[in-house]
């Protein structure tokens, strides 16, 4: 399990510091498929992911299931809703098992006033919203065959821990179409498919791919 002193929010922070904001962090378990926090809840509490991975996803009214992003420890999960105490955007659930730690915003409030601490929020702050401009250039632009090349080149191990159920929902798309799209990709030598584990064959491809925002055989 990490510990505070892994996150990078608490990088700039001294050793006793970081002492004695972990002695008031609860610790809590949670099983694959948990809710952490529905669309809509409130907290008092800094939500810090120390073990496993969640997912963030908005529900449409039909019940269809928006992806947002993932995030694997260690890491804070929706900060934003925490510090301006407004309710949580999205839902978060588990998709492995997992540990959070909750902070207490009262505490971690004391905390703003140390400079270095204060830097490495702003600097957190900077690469979550660029990681939201991420998935939404993603979401608005990319082709499905686009996403999932960007998925094998960024980020191929995900194939080891997901099933292909899960990882067509991360991208918003169907069973269907990551099967179909993964089959032209290893008929074209792209890459090869073995025991769940991806290996790119051709990484000038999967780039023009990614950048074209097609596939042509």
């Amino acid at each position: 399990m990490f510990q505070l002193k892994d996150i990078p929010m608490f990088s700039g922070l001294r050793k006793e510091q970081l002492e004695e904001l972990q002695a008031h962090v609860y610790i809590h378990h949670y099983s694959k498929g948990s809710i952490l926090f529905y669309e809509g809840d409130e907290s008092d509490y800094l939500q810090i992911l120390l073990d496993g991975t969640v997912k963030l996803y908005k529900t449409s009214p039909n019940g269809t299931q928006l992806h947002m992003h993932n995030f694997i420890a260690p890491i804070v999960v929706a900060y934003f809703a925490s510090f301006e105490k407004i309710p949580f955007p999205a839902t978060c659930e588990f998709i492995t098992d997992g540990i959070i730690g909750l902070l207490p915003m009262e505490k971690f409030d004391e905390y703003l006033q140390d400079a270095n601490f204060s830097r490495s929020l702003v600097k957190l702050m900077s690469e979550r919203m660029k990681l939201h401009a991420d998935v939404l250039h993603k979401e608005t632009i990319f082709s499905s065959v686009a996403k999932i090349a960007d998925l094998i080149y960024n980020n191929p191990s995900i194939f080891e821990s997901l099933k292909n159920t899960e990882i067509a929902m991360t991208l918003n798309i169907t069973p269907e179409t990551l099967s179909r799209t993964l089959s032209k990709l290893k008929k074209g030598n792209i890459i090869t498919i073995d025991n769940h584990i991806v290996t790119i064959l051709d990484e000038a491809a999967l780039l023009n791919i990614i950048e074209t925002n097609t596939f042509k055989s």
